[in-house]
């Protein structure tokens, strides 16, 4: 690669993130994930989080706890690394979404999620929602980077507050549940 070549990658957050994506998605299929929904069906969502196409199709509930990872990384990142671009910190987000989606995918990783939360019927994501989840993250921390501190904070808190009124999840409950899981709040889930 030219001097060049290297010093237009290094710029261009959107081929970074396609190129950190490509990576993954060909890693995911070689860790044995699907490239979409077994169903077969060419809907771009899902939306029932407690049914086998949950992660399968290219949005689904979750994603939004994508978005808020990337709230959250880009915070922690200028929090931790602000003398450092914007363009590099954006690429340790993405480059962190990307190794949490191959980890995600692990066995280990989808029977924890099988065992102490409510995703009963979770076998990890298909490489096309892997993608999206890492997009939805560099999204998320773009949109933070815009509009601030107190409007982040705002749009985590009401994030949060829809997907637990909506699907009884959001990302503060399913890192509890991964991390220590309390059976109060499984039943609470499972009781949709």
């Amino acid at each position: 690669m030219t001097a060049r070549a290297a010093a237009f990658v290094c710029r261009s957050p959107s081929l970074i993130t396609a190129l950190i994506c490509g990576f993954c998605f060909v890693v995911l299929i070689w860790m044995g994930q699907p490239v979409w929904c077994k169903c077969g069906s060419l809907v771009p969502w899902s939306w029932n989080v407690w049914s086998a196409h949950n992660s399968q199709h290219l949005v689904d509930p979750y994603s939004a706890t994508h978005v808020l990872h990337g709230v959250l990384l880009c915070g922690l990142l200028w929090w931790s690394l602000s003398r450092v671009s914007l363009v590099v910190r954006l690429t340790i987000a993405v480059g962190l979404e990307a190794g949490w989606e191959l980890l995600e995918n692990t066995p280990v990783i989808i029977e924890r999620y099988r065992s102490v939360t409510m995703s009963l019927d979770y076998y990890g994501d298909s490489a096309a929602n892997s993608v999206v989840d890492i997009v939805a993250c560099a999204v998320g921390f773009q949109l933070a980077q815009r509009i601030g501190l107190r409007m982040s904070v705002i749009l985590f808190v009401i994030a949060e507050l829809v997907l637990v009124v909506t699907i009884r999840d959001c990302l503060t409950l399913n890192i509890i549940m991964l991390v220590c899981p309390v059976d109060a709040i499984r039943q609470w889930q499972m009781a949709h």
